[in-house]
């Protein structure tokens, strides 16, 4: 019992005021927790790297990513510097721990990940990287010059699932789907999808006179040093979107428009599964299945090349070869069921695009956000009034 409570009680005394370095500490401390928990489970800004998603996105496009629509993902790599990706931005060192790592983990999302839907994730070859070529894929590194070749030459890091480096395409096949591509145009479970008004491959344009005024195809939307080139005297390569290419086909001096795809059966080491069995290429492959969770797939020779990776590397078991089939974890086998579910994604610049073609799948655990809207657009060959491009600030992604 407290004898002496008729005393006035300590706590009402002034407490000492903060210092102002301080409070300057409080303040940064609070900012920096604050933007962290926005940008893991809520909304993060991305910039648009290279051409591939031309012409929904341009180099220099800055957007907002969602992570609430399909679900934050919980990091799996916890203890990381505020704000770096994976490296550091002056020492080039790691910005993360990966002593520490989490098990994969999703919040509730608003809804699943639809066909076309523009997606950002994580960069599934993106596992190994080689430290002084980062903008290259590894393993085709590898497939070039051989792994030997590539140690001796290069710094090999391995990255966490969440520090593997961030990609944006558009979701063309979901888990369970059935895709095949022949001459350029995607079939979708039996359903041939014709490219939107966004999608552009390249088309071969022969004119009726070399006199041509190339001024009308900028007017139609068309960069001349970008999307056209000369290939004959009368003919050009012109890369555009479908309806773009219409109205080339109506005016008087063109001769013909031609699609310029390769030719089935003309094989591409680098297009996925890496198998040569598959004459593909990336105008012509498949059928390939996605796979979903809960999905049983056969394991022999047909099947394997599509979904070793998958099973081994994106699911963490232990895949061998032995006489007589396979043995996963120790056990033989002949089928394997998925746990999770995968996406098959492409550029939108369909013959200037690395994406699903040549590294297969995308994991479900790989995936970052859904890509909103695009606050701010910034052309470096503009001139000084025009390099910001006003007319798409604030235009929604679809």
């Amino acid at each position: 019992m407290n004898w002496k409570f008729w005393q006035k009680n300590n706590d009402t005394a002034p407490k000492k005021k903060k210092t102002k370095s301080r409070e300057w500490f409080d303040a940064v401390l609070f900012a920096v927790i604050a933007a962290t928990v926005i940008r893991v489970f809520f909304i993060e800004a991305y910039t648009i790297p290279t051409g591939s998603m031309e012409k929904s996105l341009l180099i220099g496009d800055f957007l907002f990513v969602s992570k609430v629509n399909y679900g934050a993902r919980i990091p799996m790599t916890p203890v990381a510097f505020p704000f770096a990706h994976h490296t550091m931005p002056v020492t080039g060192t790691k910005a993360y721990y990966d002593g520490i790592q989490w098990k994969y983990r999703r919040l509730p999302g608003m809804q699943d990940i639809k066909r076309n839907d523009v997606v950002v994730f994580n960069f599934p070859d993106g596992d190994t990287v080689a430290l002084e070529a980062q903008d290259r894929d590894y393993y085709d590194m590898v497939r070039s010059v051989g792994r030997q070749a590539i140690q001796s030459q290069y710094t090999i890091v391995s990255r966490p699932v969440d520090k593997r480096e961030n990609y944006i395409k558009r979701c063309i096949g979901i888990s369970g789907d059935i895709l095949s591509m022949s001459n350029g145009l995607v079939t979708i479970n039996g359903k041939a999808e014709p490219m939107k008004n966004t999608g552009q491959i390249d088309y071969l344009v022969k004119f009726k006179t070399s006199d041509v005024n190339f001024q009308v195809f900028e007017e139609m939307g068309f960069v001349i040093d970008r999307d056209i080139s000369a290939v004959s005297q009368d003919s050009y390569n012109f890369v555009g979107t479908p309806v773009m290419m219409d109205k080339v086909k109506k005016l008087d001096f063109v001769a013909s428009v031609v699609t310029r795809t390769a030719a089935p059966g003309a094989a591409e080491p680098n297009v996925f599964p890496q198998d040569p069995n598959r004459k593909w290429n990336a105008d012509n492959w498949g059928p390939i299945q996605v796979p979903k969770k809960g999905w049983t797939v056969k394991l022999d020779s047909v099947s394997m090349p599509l979904y070793q990776r998958a099973i081994s590397i994106y699911e963490g078991n232990k895949v061998e070869k032995v006489a007589g089939g396979w043995l996963i974890n120790g056990v033989k086998t002949d089928s394997y069921t998925f746990k999770m579910d995968y996406y098959w994604m492409m550029g939108d610049n369909r013959h200037n695009s690395l994406d699903s073609r040549y590294w297969g799948f995308v994991p479900e655990d790989h995936i970052v956000g859904k890509a909103l809207f695009i606050w701010m657009s910034y052309d470096t060959n503009g001139s000084f009034f025009s390099k910001i491009r006003w007319g798409r600030l604030f235009n929604g992604i679809h």
